[in-house]
């Protein structure tokens, strides 16, 4: 997986423990960046950008390495509560927007793969009215099939 470049000395602890641990997911997948980026929503070089510090990843970019590293429940979970952490210790947060009480906050990006979304958030999709017009479909079409047959015969 390659020597990974030494992360900047006045990185603060929760950050650094953050991307050192997904560091270690990266690796444990065995993926190249390239490949990586191939199986997440998000580019190799925002996974370079994340896993050298210089941006804090989204939320869902920390649960889409988790689940390509075969993480889930409480070991993702983890994942997400250093997530949290880090992102209020990130030095120069990437989107930020300052809140009345003069509190900085870090965005998360909004663009979420559908694989990627909650279940909560899942949209269910029209399969049942699909199907229904297929089997319908079907109905007539071996309706007309039949009068065919006695019409000619």
């Amino acid at each position: 997986m390659g020597a990974w470049q030494p992360l900047p000395e006045d990185l603060p602890p929760e950050v650094r423990h953050l991307v050192e641990q997904l560091r270690a997911l990266k690796d444990r997948t065995g993926l190249s960046l390239v490949a990586l980026g191939a199986r997440t929503a998000y580019s190799k070089s925002s996974w370079q950008r994340y896993l050298n510090a210089v941006q804090p990843p989204p939320r869902q970019a920390v649960a889409a390495l988790c689940r390509v590293a075969g993480l889930t429940g409480a070991d993702a979970e983890r994942h997400t509560v250093r997530w949290e952490m880090a992102v209020q210790a990130w030095p120069r947060p990437a989107t930020a927007s300052v809140r009345p009480s003069g509190v900085e906050v870090y965005e998360d990006d909004p663009t979420v793969p559908w694989w990627d979304r909650p279940e909560a958030e899942r949209r269910p999709g029209p399969t049942g009215r699909l199907l229904l017009y297929a089997v319908l479909l079907l109905v007539v079409l071996l309706l007309v099939a039949v009068v065919g047959t006695v019409a000619l015969g």
